[in-house]
């Protein structure tokens, strides 16, 4: 089992920054640069408890389809979205949010078992790494656009 867990500082109202992360629309535009896109479940706008969503994205040069589910959900402290079908043997995503003063401490619990046996195994670091990147991508994107949104309340 692979873990990561990443811990980002974003400067906004945490039901705001909580949203945002839900935010299916918003996440296709965080992660453009893999060509990721909805192709069934859930369409666009903020998933909950319950909802399903199938993206498709090219990683390593190869197009995947990954369909999750919301399987926990206390706004706006915590979602939770696991696998239900897609490349890995499985995947869940905690996602915790926790006020700091004016900021919103984000969360990311990444907890998954690489397919394949023996040759996902040989493939952990590399894809830990890549997981990692994509998260921070996303993270970073979240961050930019709720300083943006707050400026323009300014």
């Amino acid at each position: 089992m692979v873990v990561i867990r990443l811990q980002t500082l974003v400067p906004g109202a945490l039901e705001e920054v909580f949203d945002l992360a839900r935010d299916l629309d918003f996440h296709m535009r965080s992660l453009a640069h893999t060509g990721e896109r909805i192709v069934s479940g859930k369409r666009g706008g903020l998933i909950e408890l319950g909802e399903e969503v199938e993206w498709q994205a090219r990683h390593f040069g190869v197009t995947w389809n990954l369909r999750s589910r919301i399987t926990a959900f206390d706004r706006p402290c915590s979602f939770t979205d696991e696998q239900v079908k897609g490349p890995f043997a499985s995947f869940v995503h905690h996602h915790i949010f926790r006020r700091e003063g004016k900021a919103t401490l984000m969360i990311d619990d990444w907890k998954h078992a690489n397919p394949y046996g023996p040759f996902g195994i040989l493939a952990e670091p590399v894809l830990k790494r890549y997981v990692t990147r994509l998260l921070r991508t996303r993270n970073a994107a979240l961050c930019k656009e709720v300083a943006q949104t707050e400026e323009s309340k300014r």
